[in-house]
């Protein structure tokens, strides 16, 4: 399971559910942007960064999903960056938050980071260990859907849309989310089509009403397209095929392809630019 992905999707989608999970308040989204950073010199590639919009004093989240076991991982984050801060003008101070599925697999060496580590500065989350109260939000209940057991996962699925429809009332943001839920079920389970899993989440006839298509439509027209376009370049960096592109983020294969090539033509250009230097 492409959990980079996922997590991309989802933070750059939603990014709230990003300060939820460091308990802050959702709001805090609305004066960040989100991406995911590249420091050319070591080809290192930061999963995510939240970059304060407007405010020197609010503090730059640099953000990792660590799905596997990886005994240099710190080495490698503090690496990205301090080269990322070397390598802009920007004087915000830093956080770093680490996303894994459980304790077990935080196992990178720590004592040459030590200082840095309890400092407050970085911060690891274990999904299997956040709060699991009914009053859970709906975005955290979402991050939890990545970790879910097969066996529970289409359950908990239903679930998920059933509250997305209840509480979010905006129809482009209730599509998206619903899209969400969707992608990370195919993601849980490969070998089934798309068609099959729509029937298993009972998104079939949902996604046939007037409200829907009006919202699908309309979300393309203010840019949702524009937005799913802009991930193509990282995906295909996490070795994502444009047809596994194409159909996570349900767009045609070719507008994935003409983007693959533009990244790809932009890439060499780039290359040639830096021999010649």
């Amino acid at each position: 399971m492409k959990t980079d992905t996922i997590f991309y999707r989802l933070f750059q989608s939603f990014p709230s559910i990003f300060f939820e999970l460091i308990n802050q308040p959702p709001e805090t989204a609305i004066a960040y942007q989100f991406s995911s950073v590249e420091v050319k010199q070591l080809a290192f590639r930061i999963d995510g960064v939240f970059l304060p919009k407007n405010n020197v004093l609010s503090p730059i989240y640099f953000v990792e999903v660590q799905f596997q076991p990886d005994k240099k991982f710190y080495s490698r984050l503090f690496t990205e960056i301090f080269l990322y801060l070397d390598k802009t003008e920007l004087t915000n101070n830093w956080r770093g938050v680490v996303v894994y599925p459980t304790r077990s697999i935080d196992v990178a060496e720590t004592e040459r980071y030590i200082e840095l580590l309890t400092s407050g500065r970085v911060r690891s989350l274990y999904l299997d260990e956040l709060d699991s109260s009914a009053e859970q939000s709906i975005g955290i209940s979402t991050v939890k859907l990545v970790i879910e057991p097969e066996s529970g996962a289409a359950d908990k699925a239903r679930e998920l849309i059933n509250l997305a429809k209840q509480q979010i009332t905006d129809a482009i943001t209730q599509q998206e989310f619903l899209e969400l839920i969707e992608t990370i079920i195919i993601y849980k389970f490969p070998l089934k089509s798309r068609k099959e899993i729509e029937q298993m989440l009972g998104l079939s006839e949902l996604k046939q009403t007037k409200v829907y298509q009006e919202a699908k439509l309309e979300g393309k027209l203010e840019g949702k397209l524009e937005g799913k376009l802009e991930a193509v370049p990282f995906m295909l960096s996490l070795g994502a095929t444009v047809e596994q592109i194409a159909e996570a983020l349900k767009l045609d294969i070719e507008s994935v392809r003409q983007v693959a090539e533009s990244t790809k033509t932009i890439q060499e250009k780039s290359g040639e630019s830096d021999t010649a230097k």
